[in-house]
């Protein structure tokens, strides 16, 4: 019974492991097959580009303006220099005044222009391969 029960172990490991490696999907974009992660988030930062940004806010019914590409390029120059995706604090404090000019910016105005997940749907459109959210 005990062989039995490792070989079960390994078997369940194994198969965890395929699971994780199917999570990966690859898919069209912008003429260009990518690979998402299961949040739905490029796996590769470095393949990104304008024309993809734009084929993902068009999948979400997004047509991306000045206020968001603010928002984009923020969020792609902090995780290039970081290697990892700001707080929404931090991209609201950052882009805030291009965003709402001579009013106070908050996250409710991160969540208007990204309407399907505030910072979640921003970083996916920006092409981090995570996002950094305690509350969205």
């Amino acid at each position: 019974m005990e062989g039995h029960s490792r070989n079960y172990q390994t078997e369940t490991k194994t198969t965890i492991r395929v699971e994780e490696t199917a999570t990966m999907i690859a898919t069209h974009v912008a003429g260009r097959e990518l690979e998402f992660n299961k949040k739905g988030h490029m796996v590769h930062f470095d393949l990104w580009d304008r024309e993809v940004a734009q084929a993902l806010a068009a999948e979400d019914g997004l047509t991306l303006t000045d206020c968001h590409w603010a928002v984009v390029e923020f969020l792609r120059d902090y995780y290039g220099t970081y290697d990892h995706p700001p707080s929404p604090r931090l991209v609201i404090k950052a882009v805030g005044e291009k965003l709402i000019q001579n009013a106070r910016c908050t996250r409710k105005t991160l969540e208007a222009l990204f309407p399907q997940g505030g910072c979640k749907q921003a970083c996916r459109i920006a092409g981090l391969p995570d996002y950094y959210c305690h509350s969205c």
